[in-house]
């Protein structure tokens, strides 16, 4: 019973910006490393940003500089600042979260939000 609601995406202009929120909630002892990954029609899902719970931060190369990731531990939330959106930014957009539960066995177990859709026109 835990579940990763993403929210925040939407169609934007090239050069602007979006704020994607992903919130766990649910049974669960805490949320480990949390991140988003996306991905584009015909394409793979690609690791855009992760941060641990300690908040070490890793980006991919082609968001470096434009993407910021933070989170929340109190609200169990992860964020992703976009600015300076391009075309080749449009995906859905998935959170993952690694989850410490104990429903069946205690573990780390990776949940993954809904997906939200960033659209961004030239």
């Amino acid at each position: 019973q835990v579940q990763l609601v993403e929210s925040g995406g939407g169609l934007v202009q090239a050069g602007g910006s979006l704020r994607l929120s992903c919130a766990a909630s649910g049974r669960f002892f805490s949320v480990n490393a949390m991140g988003w990954y996306r991905q584009a029609p015909g394409k793979q899902r690609e690791l855009v940003a992760g941060i641990s719970s300690g908040g070490t931060i890793n980006y991919a190369d082609s968001v470096k500089g434009r993407f910021t990731i933070s989170r929340d531990n109190a609200k169990n939330t992860v964020y992703l600042q976009m600015v300076s959106l391009k075309p080749e930014d449009t995906a859905v957009y998935y959170c993952y979260g690694n989850v410490v539960t104990a429903t069946i066995r205690l573990g780390e177990y990776r949940y993954w939000g809904q997906g939200t859709q960033v659209t961004v026109s030239s």
